[in-house]
């Protein structure tokens, strides 16, 4: 469908094809007169769970300003709003960011909760022709979506000469992006709307950050946030906490690969893992906090034990003083046979240059989602209306990143516990390696050590990885788990906020 081009976006498409070749490929700055508030809207009707949705879909720039009203920044956004509905005003909107950081906002966009989804086969690999197809798992039928690009990611850039230190930082992040989703909000009237964040990756540390800005610096309180494959938001686990927690990832990616003892290989997945989550927690934890005051004996009974669970050999975790790091598993597990398997999801094999060494060459699942989503990205921004020579950065330059002030998980429990309707979501691959998803019910627990706010907290678990729902089972199964547990927040917001 012919696009509606806003006022100057002819002025912009001109631009930005001769501003890429101005612009630096280190720091992604363009000139200061960029025009940085610019939009494509085009109009389209996707059908979702058997029902046909109408909606547009706004593709542009919103600037982002500095002190003295000036332009700093262009962020680059997708905006879709379903059409047929009487009161947008009461209608749920979600803000959606991915990770890295500097990390484009494509992955759950065209992957995951979006209207219109990248061609890839039921378990995520690449297919070619490269294209887009409906999604008719989309989340559009009960909630409009923003997916937001941060600064030098995806389309969006440094504007003139502004500081780069002022953007890259886990707090520099948060601060500038709650003032854009409040301008964002505020030009959409959606103030009367139910509000959602979902990030991914690096992205829940971006969202559980922003929850407590977005009520302290902005005034906005939200009813839910949706944390897919979370960091650790600054929660501690360092040491044999950490060393510990990754036991039943390698526990879930042997049984994929049919590694285990057959007695647990013979067994569901899901009724195993509660058992080497408990052997985790109660045996492997204490084990590895004793270090060197183990015994020959008990230091053997562990290292049997965790081969077991992870499809090795006791020698092996042995040598590994009882705790082999998740790349080393990776690269001994299907040694024998000559593959690796994915950091971010061991369904992916990968094959090295050498089957010696602790490390692998590559992260193959990685290297299928770039090819993969690379093209589509590209193709369905056309589709869009939105013509730009600039690159869009997958992964962008924003290093080096300030990491220093990480309290984004007492935050998130600050804002829960300010907001008596904000609700917790956690989801999580069973298969990721990268943000693995025990340590990830270990952080949601420990988000909030008094027990106080469970009862609004969700994990859901996915036989997939750190993109769960690349796997056709799951992209149905976990875009239901959103829509749910929105209904199941606005419940919760019948009543007046407050503690009785």
């Amino acid at each position: 469908m012919r696009p509606t081009v806003r006022p100057f976006v002819a002025a912009l498409l001109a631009l930005t094809a001769s501003a890429a070749g101005g612009a630096s490929p280190v720091s992604g700055q363009m000139p200061a007169d960029f025009p940085a508030d610019t939009a494509v809207v085009t109009t389209h009707t996707v059908t979702i769970r058997g029902e046909a949705v109408p909606y547009s879909a706004e593709v542009g720039y919103q600037p982002v300003l500095d002190a003295d009203g000036e332009t700093v920044a262009a962020l680059f956004y997708t905006w879709y709003a379903r059409t047929d509905v009487d009161d947008a005003t009461s209608r749920p909107l979600v803000v959606s960011f991915n990770g890295g950081p500097g990390s484009g906002s494509l992955w759950m966009h065209i992957g995951y909760t979006g209207p219109r989804m990248l061609e890839i086969d039921d378990e995520g690999y690449p297919v070619m022709p490269y294209g887009m197809r409906d999604n008719p798992n989309s989340i559009l039928d009960v909630a409009d979506i923003v997916y937001v690009n941060p600064v030098n990611v995806g389309y969006s850039r440094i504007v003139g000469d502004a500081e780069r230190s002022r953007f890259f930082g886990v707090n520099e992040d948060i601060a500038y992006l709650s003032d854009w989703i409040r301008t964002f909000v505020t030009r959409k009237e959606r103030w009367a709307s139910p509000k959602y964040l979902i990030g991914e990756s690096y992205g829940t540390t971006r969202a559980s950050g922003l929850a407590r800005e977005l009520q302290g610096s902005e005034w906005m309180y939200l009813n839910g946030v949706i944390l897919v494959s979370p960091t650790g938001l600054g929660v501690d686990r360092a040491g044999p906490v950490g060393d510990a927690l990754a036991l039943p990832n390698f526990t879930a990616t042997a049984w994929y690969h049919g590694q285990l003892p057959s007695d647990l290989q013979n067994r569901d997945l899901e009724e195993i893992l509660p058992e080497v989550e408990a052997f985790t927690l109660d045996t492997f934890l204490p084990a590895l906090a004793r270090g060197g005051s183990l015994s020959s004996a008990e230091r053997g009974e562990i290292a049997g034990a965790v081969a077991r669970w992870s499809g090795t050999s006791a020698d092996w975790v042995a040598d590994h003083n009882l705790r082999p790091n998740v790349g080393e598993f990776r690269k001994e597990l299907l040694r024998d046979e000559g593959f690796t398997v994915g950091r971010l999801d061991a369904r992916y094999k990968g094959r090295d240059g050498r089957d010696a060494g602790e490390s692998y060459d590559y992260d193959p699942a990685l290297s299928a989602w770039n090819h993969a989503f690379s093209p589509a990205i590209n193709i369905y921004m056309r589709e869009l209306g939105w013509e730009t020579d600039l690159q869009y950065y997958l992964f962008g330059p924003v290093n080096p990143w300030n990491r220093n002030g990480d309290d984004t998980g007492e935050d998130l429990r600050r804002a829960m516990s300010e907001n008596p309707y904000l609700h917790l979501l956690v989801q999580g691959g069973y298969y990721d390696g990268g943000t693995d998803y025990f340590s990830a019910k270990y952080t949601m627990w420990n988000l909030d050590p008094a027990g106080r706010l469970q009862d609004r907290m969700r994990f859901t678990g996915y036989r997939s990885g750190h993109m769960m729902y690349l796997r056709a089972e799951d992209l149905t199964t976990s875009n239901q788990d959103i829509r749910d547990f929105i209904t199941w927040s606005l419940q919760a917001a019948e009543g007046s906020a407050g503690y009785r």
